[in-house]
């Protein structure tokens, strides 16, 4: 019997250590990376969803099998898990995949050029690797159990699990998933083995290998058979009922508390909506066995063969099937993940949850790792993780997608409408917010960026993205799954020259209210705690949210710059933010930041909501002492003459009550500065400032001194394939020029550097530009 061989074997084995102790010394090292997402995760006792990857790369085919990573993952994410999928990229074993890496490992299954990973795989593949060959991999169920435990995971979700193949007495044709459950402890979620192998055997190997087995009742009564992959039931009763998910979590836990070192495999049938009856299921694996034995189809090249005959006999039902089993699977291991992990809060212990060492060899000299140190801040609370900085920054944190129109033709330009167009199409993390607060933090300002986004994938993207660009994540609000909220997307559509044709945003959840947000409990105390100089906020807040920032701003003594972000959106700051009593000098918004068009529309709005009317603008304007003779002629010899017949000075010098500083960006006109400066400001009496002074108020006027008028010529006109993206240079200005405000510059020295800033994201793709760190602010 196939029993008595393998105990035999078992009996000459050496003594195994305690798991735990055997990979405790592992280094995140070249050879092996864990997601940060997931490292905190598995730190802070979160529940957390191992996934297998041969799914995508020797099963689905590209790029079908992209949506199905993104679809699993989000069955995780959406019952309260965090997923973590696994596999090898570049001869690197990676637990925690991002969008980007899943789809590029997905693609290989197009040419057939990744490994399929097991257990004996690892060593191989990383060690080639390290010689320079580096090959994509997918994990087996075996080679996934192996990396899960390395990185502190004990639940798994997968469609089937590998077994004894028919004739396996002979053949000794077994696979490795079922040794790894003998020896690794990781919960295994899956709808039993391949129908097509000798299920019995399979049992009889498990209970040999010392692996606790048990099927999910789903509702039946009394014993239940073990499912047959496609079909719920095989004809043999399973070893042992499991309930639900608490028995199931409760299992697993008490297995990590005797120890015991070996798995659990958790069947789960298919749903019965899509089970395969067991005869007609049957009759279709003997035909395709029959056929594989006629062919010759022998070792890894049977199962591949038998798998396309079961489809093509059961006519793609057996494709259905799979996928449907994958994905409850998925769901009922995020489920018994999520139990285990308030088991393990509740009685104290996280079950002795490790995360891989940080090598000793490159970071001797610290005393305290890498890792204890990214444990103890994943420990903390967000405010916990809050500390004192120079620019805070309130606004949209999104999903970027650049389209840019790339035709055939060299004269056409612009994207036709209604139809198809060619486009070079570029993803990268965005948002307003998030593109001022990086260009500031690339410009070595201290940064807090408070943003919100939802439990998603997109969300869970955009954290990851965040911690990799090393801005923290403390001020990001991350609203539950149950919420419906969606992380931001933008979508941009540019011609040719890279000029925004249109553009299609999804906002949503910026414009949530403040009490959806818990406004007042997440971000006031984070404040407080980071006493910021400047405070930048966008407009893709609800307007009574974007008034709470600028009413605390003000309430902790910092100034507040403002992006109007689109002309729609720019109007609300014109309400509950700012009214006919908020002109200087009780105004509440220092420095805002418009582009032309955004421009007008602040206009509009403040004199459609009457401020124009209002005594305190008066008192302001008559102070200003502007001349009404001759102002248009003096106005186009400070700016230009197609700018003042825009209206753009007049329109800006019109807001200076409400908005002391208004630097107007004009593209490749440069960027418009209109000031009111104060009573004993220096450059009221500097010489080289005297070109730029557009009127003087009397000497005895405590509030205004003057207004200054400067047009900035761009730092260097671009041609059109010159310009890589649009996308951000607009923020990369405001970011480097609060940077340089918040080191007490002035405005005019800050803006030629924040130009070049600007440019510099002109060149580059996907946001704002890492070089722009080699400039001087």
């Amino acid at each position: 019997m196939l029993a008595s061989r393998a105990a035999a074997r078992s009996c000459c084995r050496p003594a195994r250590a305690p798991a735990a102790r055997r990979y405790h010394g592992l280094a995140q090292s070249k050879l092996f990376r864990v997601s940060e997402e997931v490292r905190d995760a598995v730190a802070t006792g979160k529940p957390v969803v191992a996934l297998e990857s041969t799914i995508y790369t020797h099963g689905f085919p590209y790029p079908e099998s992209v949506a199905l990573a993104s679809l699993l993952e989000s069955v995780v994410r959406a019952n309260g898990g965090v997923p973590a999928t696994i596999g090898i990229l570049g001869g690197e074993a990676r637990v925690g995949l991002s969008p980007a890496e899943l789809d590029e490992l997905a693609s290989t299954a197009e040419k057939k050029t990744a490994l399929k990973v097991s257990r004996r795989d690892l060593g191989y593949i990383c060690g080639l690797g390290l010689a320079g060959k580096r090959l994509h991999g997918g994990t087996t169920v075996s080679g996934t159990m192996v990396l899960a435990h390395l990185a502190g995971i004990k639940v798994f979700g997968t469609g089937g699990l590998g077994g004894v193949h028919r004739g396996g007495e002979n053949s000794m044709d077994i696979s490795a998933d079922l040794t790894e459950l003998g020896r690794t402890p990781v919960a295994v979620v899956s709808s039993g083995c391949k129908s097509f192998l000798d299920i019995p055997r399979t049992l009889e190997y498990l209970e040999t290998e010392g692996v606790c087995t048990g099927t999910f009742a789903d509702g039946r009564q009394g014993s239940v058979d073990f499912p047959a992959f496609y079909t719920r039931d095989s004809g043999l009763k399973s070893p042992k009922v499991i309930q639900n998910e608490a028995e199931a979590a409760a299992i697993v836990y008490a297995q990590s508390q005797i120890p015991v070192s070996s798995g659990i495999l958790l069947a789960n049938p298919v749903p019965l909506e899509h089970s395969i009856p067991k005869n007609e299921m049957d009759a279709i694996i003997d035909e395709a066995l029959r056929l594989a034995e006629a062919g010759g189809h022998q070792g890894s090249d049977n199962t591949p063969f038998v798998l396309a005959k079961i489809k093509e006999l059961s006519g793609g039902k057996s494709v259905v099937a799979n996928r449907a089993l994958v994905e409850a699977n998925v769901k009922r291991a995020a489920k018994v993940a999520l139990e285990l992990s308030k088991l393990e809060r509740a009685e104290g212990s996280r079950g002795e949850r490790h995360m891989p060492a940080i090598s000793g060899s490159s970071r001797a000299d610290q005393a305290t790792s890498e890792t204890e140190l990214e444990v103890k801040s994943a420990s903390k609370t967000p405010l916990e993780r809050v500390t004192k900085a120079d620019v805070l920054v309130a606004g949209s944190l999104a999903i970027d997608l650049a389209c840019d129109f790339a035709p055939t033709e060299a004269h056409s330009t612009t994207p036709a409408l209604q139809t198809s167009n060619r486009a070079v199409i570029g993803q990268s993390l965005g948002g307003v917010g998030h593109n001022v607060a990086i260009a500031a933090k690339y410009l070595d300002s201290s940064v807090l960026f408070c943003s919100v986004v939802g439990e998603d994938l997109s969300g869970q993207t955009a954290l990851s993205s965040l911690r990799q660009e090393e801005l923290s994540t403390a001020g990001i609000k991350v609203l539950p799954a149950s919420s419906g909220a969606r992380t931001a997307q933008y979508v941009a559509i540019n011609d040719a020259r890279k000029d925004l044709v249109v553009a299609m945003a999804d906002m949503a959840i910026m414009e949530l209210p403040a009490q959806a947000l818990d406004f007042d409990g997440f971000w006031e105390p984070m404040m407080a705690r980071a006493q910021p100089q400047w405070v930048v906020v966008d407009a893709n807040w609800d307007p009574e949210v974007l008034a709470k920032w600028v009413t605390l701003a003000r309430k902790h003594g910092a100034r507040v710059a403002f992006e109007p972000v689109s002309t729609a959106k720019s109007r609300r700051l014109f309400g509950p933010a700012i009214g006919p009593s908020d002109c200087v000098s009780n105004h509440a918004v220092s420095l805002a930041a418009p582009n032309q068009l955004e421009l007008a529309e602040m206009y509009t709005a403040a004199r459609e909501s009457g401020l124009f009317d209002s005594e305190g603008w008066w008192h302001v304007i008559d102070a200003m002492g502007m001349s009404a003779s001759g102002s248009r002629d003096r106005l186009v010899a400070m700016t230009s003459g197609s700018l003042v017949d825009a209206g753009i000075p007049q329109q800006s010098i019109q807001l200076l009550p409400f908005l002391p500083c208004v630097m107007t960006k004009l593209g490749s006109e440069g960027v418009l500065l209109t000031q009111l400066l104060r009573p004993g400001d220096a450059r009221l009496t500097s010489p080289d400032s005297a070109p730029y002074i557009l009127s003087r108020a009397s000497p005895d006027n405590e509030v205004v001194g003057g207004v200054y008028l400067r047009l900035f010529p761009p730092a260097a006109v671009l041609g059109d394939a010159d310009i890589v993206s649009v996308n951000g240079a607009g923020d990369t200005l405001l970011g480097a020029v609060v940077t340089g405000l918040a080191r007490g510059r002035t405005m005019e020295e800050v803006i030629p550097g924040a130009q070049e800033a600007s440019l510099l994201t002109l060149q580059h793709a996907g946001g704002v530009s890492r070089e722009i760190r080699k400039l001087a602010f």
